[in-house]
């Protein structure tokens, strides 16, 4: 959504106690120095005139020049403005000075943070994946240095925890960070005092550090460490050198984010929610868990972990907003599920003042695949012999898959790994009549309580009554 006020989660893994902000040393009348920050703790120097007034697109270009970066796959990055409370991806029209001077109000506006946080905080400017850029381009990048960031920040969500993962997943992953930032070919002395000093720069922090805290003895945890190490050892020597250092880490690099692209989550935007946590004790008392919505062009991600992972043809949503003041912005997710063995309807509920985002965020990224589905199809039609059959054959083979009125979408299933959706965790609402009353139907998907799809049709608000509020 590239839009004016799309902001993300912040990344744990950043140092932020050393950086600056683009607005504390920012004079209208004179040159000043600019710091723009990229992931792997650099930054890149410019020398910027009437930095009050320069835009995106200005600042764009000389960061480009300055890491040789190709006009041709300019798009893969874009410009964020972020601090530990909040994330905001930048248009190319913005002035990123003036931004910083609003910083407060975003924060206000689209955070539950303190006051005296917010008093506090300041902003960085960084150089980052833009999350609107497919993952199939990325695909064909060969350029090493435009692979170096791409793999920089993927890295970091990998350790962060910002991107679960699963075992396989993670050792593969630090294995091949351990060829591409200490090469292919180390000696075993070499490798195990590598492995025993930097574990922690290969693995997530939660599998390096573990969680026994104080009731974890010693020896247990020197156990766990030499398992680990003994891992990552094993597929590292899997790795076969390619001829020429250049070649061999373009590979390396290409390997890396080829595995990550695996993860369904790669490349999203995060926002910050609570979703309810089921029912629990006599009582029948309701609390709260924290949550991490991650959205891309794919489809939406909840995540403490990954609880629920929809694409955008197996869910409708909507946003409502607070109807009394205490009350939470809630952004509601509706798709297929079972109760019982009988087919439902069921509704999450997500509260968060980043709501409103969050739907817009999504609208945006059905319109781009919506675009990119068309111009695929018009692209088609012009390669066959027979358009107008090829036309009809097409349409009719898409309006299986698509989620239009009357359509069905598959049901969720949970499996075991990490990266799968636990929906049996979720509490949700799972049968809803028009809003009014929750009732054990079989629904359809013309049905559907939200009007927002995944369809080239229009949207159109829906009004949630209070109904909705039981369950």
């Amino acid at each position: 959504m590239e839009g004016d006020e799309a902001n993300f989660p912040p990344d744990s893994s950043d140092n932020l106690s050393q950086r600056g902000s683009v607005a504390d040393s920012a004079t209208l009348s004179r040159a000043q120095d600019v710091l723009v920050y990229l992931f792997g703790e650099s930054a890149v120097h410019l020398t910027v005139e009437s930095l009050g007034s320069v835009t995106i697109q200005e600042l764009g270009r000389s960061v480009r020049e300055a890491l040789n970066i190709p006009d041709s796959i300019q798009d893969v990055f874009a410009f964020w403005l972020c601090s530990p409370l909040l994330e905001l991806q930048l248009k190319s029209r913005h002035q990123p000075y003036k931004l910083c001077r609003q910083w407060h109000d975003l924060l206000y506006r689209f955070t539950e943070a303190s006051e005296e946080d917010i008093s506090q905080d300041e902003p960085f400017l960084q150089y980052r994946r833009n999350v609107f850029y497919p993952k199939s381009k990325e695909l064909q990048i060969e350029d090493e240095a435009v692979l170096r960031l791409l793999y920089e920040e993927a890295k970091s969500n990998i350790l962060s925890g910002r991107y679960p993962c699963d075992p396989e997943h993670w050792t593969s992953l630090g294995a091949l960070s351990l060829a591409i930032e200490e090469g292919s070919g180390l000696e075993s002395q070499k490798l195990t005092t590598t492995l025993k000093k930097k574990l922690s720069s290969f693995l997530p922090a939660h599998v390096a550090l573990g969680s026994g805290g104080l009731l974890s003895t010693l020896r247990g945890k020197s156990s766990r460490q030499a398992g680990l190490e003994q891992s990552l050892l094993e597929e590292y020597r899997k790795i076969s050198p390619s001829a020429g250092n250049s070649s061999e880490t373009t590979q390396l690099l290409q390997r890396y984010l080829n595995t990550c692209h695996a993860l369904p989550y790669y490349g999203c935007g995060f926002f910050y929610g609570d979703i309810d946590k089921p029912v629990q004790g006599i009582l029948h008392r309701g609390r709260r868990k924290a949550v991490i919505v991650g959205i891309c062009l794919e489809g939406v991600y909840v995540m403490d972990h990954v609880l629920l992972g929809l694409k955008f043809s197996e869910l409708s949503w909507d946003h409502t907003y607070p109807e009394e003041e205490g009350d939470s912005h809630i952004l509601w997710l509706e798709f297929d599920g079972e109760e019982d063995g009988t087919p439902v309807n069921k509704l999450l509920k997500i509260y968060s003042k980043q709501a409103e985002l969050m739907s817009g965020f999504i609208e945006f990224c059905v319109e781009l695949n919506c675009v990119a589905e068309a111009a695929a199809a018009a692209a088609a039609v012009v390669d066959t012999t027979d358009g107008e059959t090829s036309q009809s054959q097409s349409s009719g083979k898409d309006s299986s898959n698509k989620t239009g009125r009357g359509g069905r979408r598959g049901l969720l299933r949970r499996q075991s790994s990490v990266v799968c959706s636990r929906v049996h965790s979720l509490n949700t609402i799972s049968y809803v009549d028009n809003g009014k009353e929750i009732k054990r139907l079989k629904p359809k998907r013309a049905a559907s309580f939200f009007t927002r799809q995944a369809t080239l049709s229009s949207y159109s608000s829906v009004q949630v009554t209070d109904g909705l509020e039981q369950g």
